[in-house]
């Protein structure tokens, strides 16, 4: 049975973010991530993770403006500056909440900006935050998603994201796969999980269509977890899905899918 991690950017949305931590634990949880830490204190954060026994797994280096749409800027030439002190942040509330690995988002390509001009600033970008993050001791993953929900998104295949990882040549980066959007946009999600399996430095996890919870759509996930075992995987697995009614209701999913 895989660890699971509680996305709370995504289950026990019900409730106001700092008590999702309590929820987390009572359902069962050991371990959490969520997208980004920044709005809050990190001594409160760090509070929350130590009263209720969880572990901090991931969260992601600041990704522009989200709430105006903003998916990542690592791809943007214009805001290198912006992307360098973010990564500086983010060290400073991982090693607050004793997380081992960030998550950068490509981003959306600009308009105006060519996919070479793209990629160029994505691999510098990475080169940069690989080193600087292996000095803080941390890794550093990159996440392919899909077009169909971010349309324009840079980085959206395992193959794309495989290739990146030879060319920015770093020990300290890893692919963060996202069975839901890998699903998406290539299947063969078995098989592409075991061939690069030792350049995977986390999972996560929803059913497709709609992004709900394990069980609920086309992806077998009782082979899959079995699979994941199998492999030798040994990380957590991340359940970052959108529960069809309420967080605890949708948590049946284990009974059946684990079992």
């Amino acid at each position: 049975m895989p660890r699971l991690a509680a996305n709370l950017s995504m289950l026990f949305t019900e409730l106001p973010f700092l008590d999702r931590f309590a929820a987390a634990r009572a359902a069962g949880f050991t371990a959490v991530e969520y997208l980004f830490p920044y709005e809050f204190a990190r001594e409160e954060l760090a509070a929350r993770l130590r009263a209720h026994g969880l572990k901090q797994v991931l969260h992601n280096l600041p990704a522009g403006d989200w709430a105006a749409g903003e998916r990542g800027i690592a791809c943007h030439p214009d805001r290198v500056d912006e992307f360098r002190a973010g990564v500086d942040r983010a060290i400073l509330y991982a090693h607050a909440l004793d997380c081992g690995q960030l998550n950068c988002l490509a981003g959306k390509v600009p308009g105006g900006v060519t996919a070479g001009q793209a990629h160029a600033t994505y691999v510098a970008n990475l080169k940069y935050a690989a080193a600087t993050l292996r000095d803080a001791g941390i890794r550093l993953l990159i996440e392919p998603i899909n077009t169909l929900d971010i349309p324009g998104f840079f980085l959206n295949r395992t193959d794309q994201a495989i290739a990146i990882l030879d060319e920015v040549a770093s020990d300290n980066l890893y692919v963060q796969y996202d069975v839901y959007h890998a699903q998406r946009m290539e299947g063969e999600l078995a098989a592409t999980l075991q061939r690069h399996l030792p350049r995977i430095g986390h999972i996560q996890i929803a059913d497709n269509p709609g992004r709900n919870e394990p069980g609920t759509g086309e992806i077998n996930y009782g082979f899959l977890f079995r699979h994941l075992d199998a492999i030798g995987w040994r990380g957590h697995v991340g359940c970052e899905y959108r529960p069809r009614t309420t967080t605890l209701e949708g948590l049946e999913w284990m009974a059946e899918v684990l079992r």
